[in-house]
C-alpha cells in the first residue's frame, strides 16, 4: 500500500493542463482564462450621473441653503441611454436620471433630496437648490471603472459571475478558456441495475454513476456515462471502448481482491496499473494507471484511469481526494486542495489497522469554535451519511484514534454557514 500523498502525486504528475478553446461567456463559469483580456472601450463610456437629480454648474449653487435656495431654470430632462438636447448654461439645470450622460456645461449633479422638487406639484420649469454643490459631485467619470486599452482580466484568472459580468460590460460574447475535461464513468457489478429499470430481487440501483457524474459537473468537468458492465472481462472491455475518447476514465468496483473483481485484469491487458491500494479508510482498493485510447483527433494516446471502490461512500471520498484535484489541474487551476479547519471532535474514533481515516462529520460553529460530530455509522455502504456530512475528520495513520474533546483536522466538503 502507498500513502495518500504518494497516490495523489502519481496522479497529478500524469495529468496535464488541457488545450484552450473559444467559448461563449455564459458557458465559461468556473473555467480558467487562456488569454489576457484588453478593453477596447472606456467603461463607462461617458461621464454620467451617479444619482437621480439635476445637472448644474456648481458655481450657481454658491450660498444655497434650505433657508435661502438658489433657483435655476429647468431646460431639459435626460434619462439613462439618452443624450441631453441642450447645454447647461449659467442659471439653468437639466433634470437627470441615474446613468444618464452629463450634459455639456454641467459639472455636478444635485440629488433630488437636496432640491425642493417634492414641494412642487407636477412638472416645473424651475427648481430650488437647497445646498452648495462642489464640482464633480455625483458624477461618474468616463473610464472610471475600465480604461480603454487596459488589461481587464489576466490569463489564469478563474471566471466567476463578476468576471462574466465584466466581459459583458466590454461587449465580449466569447473568450478563450482552458476547456473542460470529459470524464467517462463506468460502473461494474452483476448486482447493479440502472435507475430507469425495475428492481429485481437481489439487485440494487446504481447510485455511483449519478453521484460521480454530479461531482464531475460540480467541479467543472463533463461526465460521459458508459453505463453498467457485468463482472466479466468482455463486458468491461465493451463498455470501456465507448469512453476511449475521454480525457479521463473512472470505473467503480472491480479493483479489490474478490473472485469477480475483473477491472484490474482488464486494465493490465489494455494498459498499465501504477498502483492499486492506498493506506486509507474508506478507499483502500483504489487503482490508478492508464488505458490505451484515442484523442478527439484520432491520435493514439494513453488515458489516465482511476479505479474507485464500488462502495458508494468510498467512491465519493476517493473522488474528492484524487479525481477532483486531477480535474482541476486539467482545467488549469492552481488551488487543488479543499479547505481544512481545526475542530473539536464530539465522538471517539478508533483506528485499528493504522490507515488514514476520513470520517464523515457535520461541522458546526458554536461560540466561535468549530465542532465536528460523526454523522452516524461509518460503514462505506451508508450513502446517506454523505448527505449529512459537510466535512471529513482526518485521523493520521500513526494515531490509534481520537476521543471526544480532541482537536482534529477536518477537510471541508462544503460550508453550511450561510
Amino acid at each position: 500500500m502507498i500513502s495518500v500523498e504518494q497516490a495523489l502525486d502519481k496522479i497529478l504528475n500524469y495529468v496535464d493542463v488541457l488545450e484552450d478553446e473559444q467559448s461563449p461567456i455564459l458557458d465559461c463559469l468556473g473555467q480558467v482564462l487562456a488569454e489576457d483580456v484588453y478593453s477596447s472601450i472606456n467603461v463607462p463610456p461617458l461621464d454620467n450621473s451617479a444619482m437621480d437629480g439635476y445637472a448644474v454648474q456648481s458655481r450657481d449653487t454658491r450660498g444655497a441653503s434650505k433657508q435661502s435656495p438658489r433657483f435655476l431654470r429647468v431646460i431639459d430632462t435626460v434619462s439613462a441611454g439618452s443624450i441631453a438636447g441642450c447645454e447647461v448654461e449659467p442659471g439653468t439645470a437639466v433634470r437627470i436620471m441615474t446613468g444618464a450622460p452629463i450634459p455639456k456645461g454641467a459639472d455636478s449633479v444635485v440629488r433630488f433630496e437636496d432640491t425642493d422638487e417634492t414641494q412642487r406639484q407636477g412638472s416645473s420649469t424651475e427648481i430650488g437648490i437647497l445646498g452648495e454643490a462642489e464640482a464633480g459631485l455625483n458624477i461618474r467619470r468616463a473610464g472610471e471603472d475600465i480604461t480603454q486599452g487596459s488589461i481587464v482580466l489576466s490569463q489564469g484568472a478563474v471566471l466567476r459571475p463578476s468576471e462574466v459580468g465584466v466581459l459583458a460590460s466590454l461587449g465580449r460574447t466569447t473568450v478563450r478558456v482552458i476547456r473542460r475535461p470529459t470524464v467517462a464513468i463506468l460502473t461494474t457489478g452483476d448486482e447493479l441495475v440502472d435507475i430507469n429499470q425495475p428492481l429485481p430481487a437481489g439487485k440494487i440501483y446504481d447510485s455511483n454513476t449519478y453521484s460521480l457524474a454530479a461531482l464531475i459537473r460540480r467541479y467543472g468537468g463533463i461526465p460521459k456515462i458508459l453505463g453498467i458492465a457485468l463482472d466479466s472481462e468482455d463486458s468491461v472491455v465493451a463498455r470501456l471502448r465507448r469512453g476511449l475518447d475521454a480525457d479521463m476514465l473512472i470505473t467503480t468496483g472491480g479493483v479489490s481482491a474478490g473472485d469477480y473483481d475483473v477491472v484490474k485484469d482488464v486494465l493490465a491487458k489494455q494498459g498499465e496499473i501504477a498502483f492499486w491500494t492506498v493506506r486509507m479508510k474508506p478507499g483502500k482498493p483504489l487503482a490508478f494507471g492508464t488505458i490505451k485510447g484515442v484523442s478527439k483527433a484520432g491520435i493514439a494516446r494513453n488515458i489516465p484511469h482511476l479505479g474507485l471502490p464500488g462502495n458508494p461512500v468510498s467512491s465519493m471520498v476517493t473522488f474528492e481526494l484524487f479525481v477532483r484535484p486531477a480535474i482541476l489541474k486539467m482545467m488549469g487551476k492552481k488551488n487543488l486542495t479543499k479547505p481544512t479547519i481545526e475542530a473539536i471532535v464530539e465522538n471517539s474514533v478508533v483506528n485499528s489497522d493504522r490507515r488514514r481515516i476520513f470520517a464523515r462529520v457535520l461541522v458546526e460553529k458554536r461560540s466561535g469554535q468549530y465542532f465536528a460530530r460523526l454523522t452516524g455509522p461509518q460503514g462505506s455502504g451508508i450513502l446517506t451519511s454523505m448527505t449529512l456530512a459537510n466535512g471529513l475528520v482526518i485521523i493520521p495513520e500513526d494515531k490509534a484514534g481520537v476521543v471526544a474533546g480532541d482537536v482534529v483536522q477536518v477537510m471541508m466538503l462544503d460550508w453550511r454557514e450561510e
